[in-house]
């Protein structure tokens, strides 16, 4: 009995990390696509102090 409850436990484990990794790999995805847009609207035609849209 305990050699199933194992296997069940860890089943569940790993599919619930696939779960999180699948959404952290679609979060990551807009975060990238987000920042690449932030290259693209705020250009080099804006001035030099204002052209880009992060402060560091």
């Amino acid at each position: 009995m305990l050699p199933v409850v194992l296997v069940l436990l860890l089943a569940l484990v790993l599919g619930g990390l696939g779960f999180a990794i699948h959404v952290l790999w679609w979060i990551a995805l807009i975060v990238l696509a987000l920042w690449l847009l932030g290259f693209v609207f705020r250009g080099s035609s804006a001035g030099a102090s204002r052209g880009r849209w992060y402060r560091w």
